[in-house]
């Protein structure tokens, strides 16, 4: 299964660094993540564009990764790189294959608004007027 149904991704940089930090839908698939999105399987996942060292962070308390990939970026100020900032990088890891959890019931994975039998919808929430603060704009 691809790694988008279990976790959701964040990518950050400085100068040719990226940092990616992956985390769980359910915080049960956290421990399934430390096993399976190793540093060995992050650096074979973006081998051609990660030339550096890899580097992985466990945050525990957050139920998240945290990967530093060194030298994969062109530096903002020095590549043409369309996505200087590397922020497609967190999309690419996320179509990262990698088994199923044991509990197989593939009605639990994914995003929370996706899961079979959710009533969470994307509507957003109507505020009453009591709750909405307006700021006039300056003249």
């Amino acid at each position: 299964m691809r790694l988008h149904l279990l976790a959701h991704a964040r990518a950050g940089d400085k100068g040719t660094t990226s940092d990616i930090t992956v985390i769980p839908y359910r915080a049960e698939d956290f421990e399934h993540l430390r096993r399976h999105v190793t540093i060995e399987r992050v650096r074979e996942h973006f081998a051609d564009i990660a030339f550096g060292v890899v580097e992985r962070y466990e945050l525990p308390q957050l139920h998240a990764l945290k990967f530093v990939l060194r030298q994969a970026l062109g530096g903002v100020t020095r590549t043409l790189d369309l996505d200087v900032h590397g922020k497609s990088l967190s999309s690419s890891l996320l179509e990262m294959e990698v088994p199923e959890p044991r509990s197989g019931d593939s009605r639990d994975s994914g995003p929370p608004h996706a899961r079979v039998g959710s009533n969470m919808s994307h509507t957003t929430p109507q505020l009453g007027s009591d709750q909405c603060h307006h700021r006039s704009p300056p003249r």
